[in-house]
């Protein structure tokens, strides 16, 4: 089995509890998702400039090229953001990290709730064989998902398999997965924005909220 690097810089900056979070009304969100949400967590800035930091430690650890592959859907808007800032160094910095892109579907939640029963829909894997591969995810939560998924890559020889996340929940339902690179550690409550959905809504919203309960059952779906 292929080993992942654990190089990484599993430092990361840590969200305080929900009551450390921001006030709704101070920031630029949708009207139409005014009621729907309780604070927000994550400012859209603070997102970028941390995904900024990180593609500079992925470019210093990396010096082959790399298969970036994004796990759709939430993982797009993290997946492009941090692509377009390797991008921005390969042309500025004296090292250049050539990319190639990859992308995959995986299901695991209904609702607010991980079903436990992981879905990988996508691509044909068998052309990851001698690849340096980096798996960028929106969020880590009980970590199944990514661990099914990362024992599926394997499985099909990679030279290195490396796995990045904006989000890692602190829950006890953590199976103790920890990514090589992590954005954010967060309080164990279900966030939205930044193309986390909820039953493919809020996924138009830039900041990384707390969805209320008023929201949780407007956009529910049924069992």
């Amino acid at each position: 089995m292929t080993e992942s690097s654990n190089k990484a810089h599993a430092s990361c900056i840590v969200i305080p509890d929900a009551e450390n979070t921001y006030p709704l009304d101070q920031f630029a969100v949708p009207q139409h998702y005014k009621d729907d949400l309780n604070s927000v967590m994550i400012p859209n800035g603070l997102i970028l400039n941390r995904l900024e930091k990180l593609a500079q430690d992925i470019v210093e650890d990396i010096h082959a090229p790399l298969v970036v592959l994004c796990v759709l859907k939430g993982g797009h808007q993290v997946f492009s953001d941090l692509v377009n800032f390797i991008k921005q160094l390969n042309t500025r910095a004296g090292r250049s990290l050539p990319l190639s892109l990859e992308f995959i579907r995986m299901k695991s939640y209904h609702n607010d709730q991980s079903s436990g029963k992981v879905e990988i829909i996508g691509m044909n894997m068998s052309n990851l064989k001698g690849k340096h591969v980096l798996v960028v995810e929106d969020i880590v939560d009980t970590g199944r998902s990514l661990v099914k998924l990362c024992n599926t890559l394997n499985e099909q020889g990679p030279e290195t398999l490396r796995t990045f996340s904006l989000l890692l929940k602190r829950t006890p339902h953590s199976n103790g997965f920890q990514p090589d690179y992590v954005g954010f550690e967060i309080p164990d409550e279900f966030v939205v924005g930044y193309c986390l959905d909820y039953n493919e809504y809020f996924r138009d919203l830039d900041h990384i909220c707390i969805i209320s309960p008023v929201g949780r059952e407007k956009y529910k779906e049924a069992a």
